[in-house]
C-alpha cells in the first residue's frame, strides 16, 4: 500500500485529521480537502511532516462538482493519481422536521451525501486505469437509529450505505472496493465542551459506557484502506462501541 495516493475530505480535523494522520503512518501521500479552518488544515499537514510522511490541503466544497475537480487536479498534479479515496467531509444544520428550512435540508444533503457522490465519480476513472481502488465512506450510526432533530443528518448518512454497495457492485471487477464506516459517539472538540449530564447520558446508551475516538475510527478506515481488505466490499462496519448492534 505504501506510495498510492489518499484523499480525504474533511481531513483537517477529527476523524478526518486523524485518518489522514494514519494513512500517512501507513505510507500513503496524502491529499486532503478543508472547507475553512486553513489553521487547522495546516496543523494537519504539520503533523504529517513530523510523522515523516507527505501530504497536500487544498480548500474545496465537495457539494460543488466543479471545486472537487479542481481539488483532485491539484492532488494530482502534486502527489498522483487517487486511488484510495475517504469521503469524510460532512455538515450538519439540526432542527426539528416541521420547522427545518429548505436550505437546512439540501445543505446537509448537498454536502453529506452529493459530496462523496461527486468525489468518487472524479476519482474512479485513475481507480479503473489502476485496476485498483479503494473507497471508504463515513457515515454514523445516527444512519441506522435516528435522531430527533437530525432527519437531514441521518437521510444523508443512511444514503451513503446505498452509494455504497451501488459502487462496490459496479466496479468490484476492476478490484475497486467500497465501503462504510459508521461511528457513534466520539470524543471531539465540541463535546469536550458539553456538560458532564449530557456526557454521561449519551454514555449511557453505549454498550461500551464511553466515546470513541478519532484515531479508533480512522484505524478501521486505514483497515479497509489497505491490501489486506481486499475481499471487504459493499460492508457497513461500525464503529460505535455496540450503539447499533442489531440494525
Amino acid at each position: 500500500m505504501t506510495e498510492r495516493v489518499a484523499f480525504v475530505t474533511g481531513g483537517s480535523r477529527g476523524i478526518g485529521r486523524a485518518t489522514v494522520l494514519s494513512l500517512a503512518a501507513a505510507g500513503h501521500p496524502v491529499g486532503f480537502c478543508y472547507a475553512r479552518d486553513e489553521v487547522a488544515a495546516r496543523a494537519t499537514s504539520d503533523a504529517v511532516r513530523e510523522l515523516g510522511g507527505t501530504s497536500f490541503a487544498t480548500c474545496a466544497d465537495v457539494a460543488d462538482p466543479k471545486s472537487v475537480d479542481v481539488a483532485f487536479t491539484e492532488i494530482e498534479r502534486e502527489l498522483g493519481a487517487v486511488t484510495v479515496l475517504v469521503n469524510n467531509a460532512g455538515i450538519t444544520r439540526d432542527g426539528l422536521l416541521a420547522r427545518m428550512s429548505d436550505e437546512q435540508w439540501t445543505s446537509v444533503i448537498d454536502t453529506n451525501l452529493s459530496g462523496a457522490f461527486h468525489t468518487i465519480r472524479r476519482g474512479v476513472p485513475a481507480m479503473m486505469k489502476a485496476r485498483y481502488g479503494r473507497i471508504v465512506n463515513i457515515s454514523s450510526v445516527g444512519a441506522q437509529l435516528g435522531a430527533p432533530g437530525q432527519a437531514n443528518y441521518a437521510a444523508a448518512k443512511a444514503g451513503l450505505l446505498g452509494l455504497t454497495r451501488s459502487v462496490a457492485r459496479e466496479f468490484a471487477r476492476r478490484n475497486i472496493t467500497c465501503n462504510v464506516v459508521a461511528p457513534g459517539p466520539i470524543v471531539t472538540e465540541m463535546t469536550d465542551e458539553m456538560p458532564q449530564e449530557w456526557k454521561a447520558q449519551i454514555e449511557a446508551t453505549v454498550p461500551l459506557q464511553r466515546f470513541g475516538t478519532a484515531e479508533e475510527c480512522a484505524a478501521v478506515v486505514t483497515f479497509l484502506c489497505s491490501d489486506s481488505a481486499g475481499y471487504v466490499t459493499g460492508a457497513l462496519v461500525p464503529v460505535d462501541g455496540g450503539m447499533g448492534m442489531g440494525h
